[in-house]
This record gives C-alpha cells, sequence and structure tokens, in this order.
C-alpha cells in the first residue's frame, strides 16, 4: 500500500554535501519522502513521480559540463506541470538572480546559508496553506 499521505520533495543540486545536509534536515524535522538528483536532467527525467515541491539550486554546472542550468530546468518541471511549486536556491544574493527565478515563475528564491533551511521551512508551509493540499504538513520541532 502506497502512502501518499507524505509530502514529496524534490531536492536538485550539484553540490553533493548540500544536498545531503539539506535532506537530512528536511528527513529529521518533518515526515517527507525525499528524492534528491544532482542535475536538472534526471530530476526532469523523474518528473513522473509527481513532487509536492522541487527545490532547485540556480546554477546546476558542477558535475556535467553544458548540464541544464536551473532555469532551463524549471521551465521544463513548469511545462511539465505548472501547478509544481519550485523554489529557487543560489550561492549569489544578487537581485537580478532572484528576478529571473520570478519572471520563470519559481515561488520564491532562497539564498543559500545556515538559515538557508528555516526559509524554505517558512516557504514551504506557506506555499501548502495556499494550495490546501490533504496533505497534512507537521514540522516535529517548532524552530521558528
Amino acid at each position: 500500500m502506497k502512502n501518499d499521505t507524505k509530502i514529496k520533495i524534490f531536492l536538485v543540486d550539484d553540490d553533493a554535501l548540500f544536498l545531503k545536509s539539506l535532506e537530512i534536515e528536511f528527513l529529521e524535522n518533518a515526515d517527507f519522502t525525499v528524492e534528491t538528483y544532482s542535475t536538472g536532467e534526471l530530476c526532469i527525467a523523474n518528473i513522473n513521480n509527481n513532487p509536492d515541491v522541487v527545490i532547485l539550486d540556480y546554477q546546476l554546472d558542477g558535475i556535467v559540463a553544458n548540464a541544464m542550468n536551473g532555469i532551463e530546468t524549471l521551465d521544463k518541471i513548469k511545462a511539465f506541470n505548472p501547478e509544481i511549486p519550485v523554489i529557487m536556491l543560489s550561492s549569489q544574493d544578487k537581485i537580478e538572480v532572484a528576478i529571473n527565478c520570478m519572471h520563470h515563475k519559481a515561488v520564491d528564491y532562497v539564498v543559500k546559508s545556515e538559515t538557508a533551511f528555516v526559509r524554505l521551512q517558512k516557504i514551504i508551509t506557506s506555499v501548502f496553506k495556499y494550495q490546501k493540499m490533504e496533505k497534512q504538513l507537521n514540522w516535529y520541532m517548532d524552530r521558528m
């Protein structure tokens, strides 16, 4: 019997260490199903798994030369299903990057830092409140 009540998150980042630490944070703090991908191509290849939310790195060019970047990946996710909320991550705190992400219909933009997880927590909470999903979002620890 498949458990469909868990919120499914796709984490897409070519920074293996950041990806792993983010995955651990999500799994420790709430009842998520987490799928991690190191490239946009892998994310798109598995998009039929219907994630409830995608957290996507803006660069994505660290592993494979000529890999799809975050914006191209974002466009492909939106082409597959415009309803999937995508939160962009970037190591750069640049307004033009944020604007570019929003222009391509990302829900929000988070700069990679020690507080990135807390920001993601807040955004995901508001996304699911807004969507009024049947799926329950229960953060185990109240660290807000």
